[in-house]
């Protein structure tokens, strides 16, 4: 006969634990190290992904691993080191991604039961170990908040795509919610004019004109269904409502192609070069499509870019700054977490 397990009086009384709730902001993604083989590593894993790139044939496989894997990653670990925090020995998508998971904790710590981690979806932390430590931790429920304002199936369905992937392995599921893409949330509208206004202030001549630089994305995407042009587009045009600018004024490019694919256009090299012939002098440049400077802001507009428009004749560049962890930055990521946390807490 099994005799019954003595209670604890004082665990009795406390009763169960409550539950938490798990916050996960995530970001693209970064190689570990600035070097070739860190920067091989983190490329294989983006251009295996088949939202990144569609077509995952052997084709494509034969040109990955026998030309892209041989001859990129020593380029981009160059172009990595420019911008590399070396205090802390990780990429500045890296460090700007953990303070805003600290800084969102310590503004909601008054929830105490929310626990906040972050994860990059690509490289490290994996989302799979930022699951596994908060349901450890006893998180019962799970936000995930892909950190990208407009979406994509490249970003943020991919992101979603990773963790169902987790989830089904799980006998005890997390319940999940995801946060929207936010691209015409006012409150990130403001956030951005405000940057934007805060920053012309500190230059010395006013610019002629502004670009806001999104990341491109093949043009047979958009033509299959992908909303990503759309919400950039909307973006853009919030905010020359809000700065009171046409479009002449406030120009929308895309950056960032790769391969031999038309992608969307007007691509912002081209369009740096373009203004400076065209005798534009002073131009400034957003990201409105980054949430953190990274490698695409920091050295392929900031320094890359910059050198295009000088080069051909342009005289002040000037390169404006993601929200980050600004205060900005990151009142709206608080709003956009308190709101669908509604219910939750």
């Amino acid at each position: 006969m099994s005799m019954a397990t003595p209670i604890n009086p004082s665990t009795a009384a406390a009763g169960p634990v409550p539950a938490r709730i798990g916050v996960l902001l995530v970001n693209l993604g970064t190689p570990d190290t600035a070097d070739a083989r860190g920067v091989r590593v983190y490329l294989k894993e983006f251009l295996s992904d088949a939202r990144v790139i569609e077509n995952q044939g052997l084709l494509w496989k034969l040109v990955l691993n026998g030309i892209i894997l041989r001859t990129r990653p020593g380029r981009k670990a160059r172009d990595y080191r420019k911008i590399w925090n070396n205090e802390k020995n990780e990429s500045p998508l890296k460090t700007i991604t953990r303070a805003q998971a600290e800084k969102l904790a310590a503004d909601i710590a008054s929830h105490d039961h929310v626990v906040v981690e972050w994860a990059m979806r690509y490289g490290n932390p994996s989302i799979a170990s930022r699951i596994e430590a908060m349901t450890a931790q006893g998180c019962d429920r799970l936000l995930v908040v892909p950190l990208y304002p407009q979406y994509s199936a490249a970003t943020s369905a991919t992101v979603c795509d990773e963790v169902f992937r987790v989830l089904a392995l799980m006998r005890a599921q997390p319940i999940l919610r995801v946060t929207p893409p936010y691209y015409d949330d006012p409150d990130y509208i403001d956030a951005l004019a405000a940057s934007i206004e805060t920053h012309l202030k500190e230059l010395s001549a006013e610019p002629e004109v502004i670009v806001a630089s999104f990341h491109g994305m093949p043009q047979k995407y958009i033509d299959k269904g992908d909303p990503y042009a759309q919400h950039c587009m909307a973006t853009t045009e919030a905010l020359r409502k809000r700065l009171g600018l046409d479009p002449s004024k406030l120009l929308l490019t895309f950056q960032s192609r790769f391969g031999f694919d038309q992608w969307l256009q007007p691509y912002t090299d081209r369009t740096m070069k373009k203004l400076a012939k065209d005798g534009v002098r002073r131009v400034a440049v957003l990201t409105p499509g980054f949430s953190a400077d990274c490698l695409e802001t920091l050295e392929e507009i900031a320094q890359e870019n910059a050198e295009i428009f000088r080069h051909n004749g342009g005289e002040q560049f000037s390169f404006i700054p993601c929200l980050n962890d600004s205060e900005g930055g990151m009142d709206v990521i608080r709003k956009l977490v308190l709101r669908e946390l509604q219910g939750w807490i």
